[in-house]
């Protein structure tokens, strides 16, 4: 069985190895494909894995495929209707990082609060040494305990998210549209959205990107929250209109924003780039290896279970 990899190296950039891959067939491995080349490089391979290289209807139609196993959660990058009438199984890796998502949150929002880059530079730079007292900042530095964090969208990584948050000792505001009220409790309530806008000092973002949800945080939804609010996202770049949310850091009725996905990746001349109390990082909230060894092992046993005539976490 010939196994195409077509852009294996964001998943494992040497620190991980497919010898679990390679035990299942003979595989062709590629760090990156280019658009043009993607049906060259199939060839006649019946399984092909991707991340994310695009596989249209044309490819498809192009390529005797006979299995596509995604190197991600998302699979969009992945023509469905196109594999599903050319009777091809699709598989993704549903989860994989549900904890290193969640303490990325974290680590978004404590430099925000803290400023840690900023000082520890300063602090190399000798602003320290020349100081006239025992300490300084330059930024204000933020407590979390009794501030409300509000969640949209309450799956594994929302959960897990809030898990954190009350450890910080912050009540916790979620939306979803299938809430579990079992999980409530005396500061972990279910509320709508509106609600979740108006009492939230952070919200963080969770849900998947879906024709109700792109957008989602735009003038009209920003006008909702309190001003002064701080915005995380480690969903997907388009929930956001980013030039709102331009406008909306400017005028600091957003105080800050943690972003680590845009709504094109990897950026060209995003209008956020150039502000200043935007944060942005490039798509590493999923990254810890320890997360990219949960996923290729969840690839290679998607693939198996599929051999075997058994195929999970077919989408």
């Amino acid at each position: 069985m010939k196994i195409v990899i077509l852009d294996g190296y964001t998943l494992n950039p040497g620190d991980l190895n497919w010898i679990a891959m390679e035990t299942l067939g003979t595989v062709t491995l590629y760090d990156r494909t280019d658009n043009a080349d993607i049906i060259k490089r199939i060839g006649d391979a019946e399984i092909v894995i991707t991340n994310k290289t695009p596989l249209t209807k044309e490819t498809i139609e192009a390529c005797h495929i006979k299995y596509i196993g995604v190197l991600a959660t998302g699979y969009n990058v992945v023509d469905v209707d196109a594999a599903t009438q050319n009777n091809i199984v699709v598989t993704n890796v549903p989860t994989y990082g549900t904890e290193t998502v969640a303490q990325y949150v974290f680590a978004l929002l404590l430099e925000i609060c803290h400023h840690v880059g900023d000082h520890n530079q300063a602090v190399h730079q000798g602003k320290w040494s020349t100081s006239p007292d025992f300490c300084f900042w330059n930024q204000p530095l933020i407590e979390l305990k009794g501030k409300t964090f509000g969640i949209i969208g309450a799956g594994r990584i929302g959960i897990e998210t809030a898990k954190i948050a009350k450890a910080f000792g912050m009540t916790i505001v979620a939306y979803t549209r299938t809430p579990d009220i079992s999980l409530e409790s005396d500061n972990f309530k279910f509320v709508d959205l509106d609600t979740l806008y108006k009492k939230s000092d952070i919200i963080s973002l969770h849900c998947p990107l879906t024709e109700s949800t792109k957008g989602m945080i735009n003038t009209s939804s920003i006008h909702k929250m309190k001003d002064g609010v701080i915005l995380i996202n480690t969903s997907r770049g388009p929930l956001i209109v980013e030039s709102d949310l331009k406008e909306a850091l400017l005028s600091r009725k957003i105080y800050a924003a943690g972003i680590d996905v845009l709504s094109s990746e990897p950026p060209i001349d995003n209008v956020l780039l150039s502000v200043e109390n935007c944060i942005i990082t490039p798509h590493i909230a999923w990254a810890t290896q320890a997360a990219r060894e949960r996923l290729l092992q969840t690839a290679v046993d998607n693939l198996k279970a599929f051999l075997d005539g058994s195929p999970i976490n077919q989408v």
